[in-house]
């Protein structure tokens, strides 16, 4: 059942302390996927695996991380967000030592799949958190910062993965994911209060569990934003699987300079997040969201040129900047209006949208090595019809459905475009 304004609580006050510990929480997702990847070439000999049996590696991660918020969502709707956020963490610092003691591949891909079940828990929480401490032009903000939070963590694991390699090898990067689990166990044991109150929390079990489900793939804009959520990260995971290869085999960059490039994109994913949220707070969501998956759509056509003409270095290197930076401004929009007529389904809508943003990534990443790890036609055409796709959920679903709240304030014209609102911040979290 969808709430409306009247009957949600007021905003909550939110400290500092609170605000950035569920900022740091997101990076359980791009930690765990980035910082081994400019190693992910010599991984591949030292296990004498094949190059599609090594990105399975990802792929694992990334269906972990899918299939373990479908699974932390309606559990922290149902016991609240503190146990199953310190039980995940847990699970995930024992997870990351058995990467690093895995002695085959198939060992490694299925530890790597438990450390993506575990890393899925604190995605799933923090969004669901902020959904439960903020609202309106708040809650847009929120998850503004998550983005840039996120991008900036993609940043910190290439580069620092590409530095520890003159020190240490694979293994040594997933002892290292271990200690970042431990320090987070630490902080968010000593720090993280519950925020979901007994009362507010859902009962009923597995049938209920089926039932709130059920209501929110009957919402029409619901859906349409965790596809284009899904599929415009199957565009980015695309780029994240197949880039180590294209850019260190065919155009001979080193791992250091790999680290750096994906270093710059990511830089781009941090601006344009930010960018995206404030976007889509003071102008409009549904039309900061055309705008990303735009952006998106330049930079796969330029993959895709890049592929067919076999264009030069500068071309791929922005064509790639120019995709990661229009999946970040469609984010924060796709994650607002995907939650914000849910406050009392918080985790289970957030488990959702995140089984979409990785489950998608962990099919796309695979196809980028069909036609040869170091090809770019391959990622071209997955990014490609990536895009496509959302560009068409966007039009059918999402363009002129709105949420209950813009209804009953009267915020969207005719044309589906959110006229800009009032909303209250949250006492004590600096505004961006």
């Amino acid at each position: 059942m969808q709430s409306t304004p009247s009957d949600r609580p007021a905003t909550r006050r939110v400290g500092l302390v609170l605000a950035t510990l569920l900022m740091l929480l997101t990076v359980f997702g791009p930690i765990s996927m980035d910082l081994y990847l400019p190693v992910l070439p010599a991984l591949t000999d030292d296990l004498g695996a094949a190059t599609s049996a090594a990105q399975f590696t990802l792929t694992a991660c990334l269906v972990g991380l899918a299939v373990g918020q479908l699974i932390a969502g309606p559990l922290s709707d149902r016991f609240g967000r503190r146990l199953p956020l310190l039980a995940g963490i847990s699970a995930y610092v024992v997870a990351s030592a058995l990467c690093a003691f895995s002695p085959t591949i198939e060992t490694l891909v299925l530890a790597r799949l438990v450390q993506g079940l575990a890393g899925a828990v604190g995605i799933v929480i923090a969004q669901a958190a902020g959904r439960d401490v903020y609202e309106g032009g708040a809650l847009i903000r929120f998850y503004g910062r998550l983005t840039v939070i996120g991008g900036f963590a993609a940043i910190v694991g290439p580069v620092v993965g590409g530095q520890l390699a003159n020190f240490t090898d694979w293994r040594g990067l997933f002892l290292f994911l271990a200690a970042i689990g431990v320090v987070l166990l630490v902080v968010a044991f000593a720090l993280f209060g519950e925020t979901l109150p007994v009362e507010q929390r859902t009962g009923g079990g597995l049938r209920q569990t089926g039932r709130d489900f059920r209501t929110l793939l009957s919402d029409r804009l619901f859906v349409g934003s965790v596809l284009i959520c899904g599929l415009t990260y199957a565009a980015l995971f695309a780029y994240l699987s197949g880039a180590t290869y294209i850019l260190q085999g065919t155009y001979g960059l080193s791992p250091q300079g790999y680290s750096i490039a994906f270093g710059a994109n990511s830089l781009g994913f941090m601006v344009f997040g930010w960018l995206g949220g404030r976007a889509a707070e003071r102008w409009s969501e549904r039309g900061t969201l055309a705008v990303g998956i735009v952006m998106s759509a330049g930079g796969s056509l330029g993959l895709l040129a890049t592929g067919l003409f076999d264009l030069a270095l500068p071309v791929v290197l922005v064509s790639l900047f120019v995709l990661a930076s229009g999946t970040a401004v469609a984010a924060p929009p796709t994650t607002s209006l995907a939650l914000a007529d849910y406050p009392e389904l918080a985790g289970t809508a957030s488990s959702v949208l995140g089984m979409a943003r990785f489950g998608f990534g962990g099919i796309s990443a695979p196809l980028v090595g069909l036609g040869g790890a170091e090809a770019v036609l391959p990622l071209g055409i997955v990014t490609v019809a990536s895009v496509t796709l959302a560009a068409v959920a966007h039009v059918a679903l999402v363009r002129r459905t709105t949420t209950a709240s813009e209804h009953n304030a009267g915020h969207v014209d005719p044309t589906g475009v959110l006229a800009p609102a009032v909303e209250r911040e949250p006492a004590g979290l600096p505004v961006c």
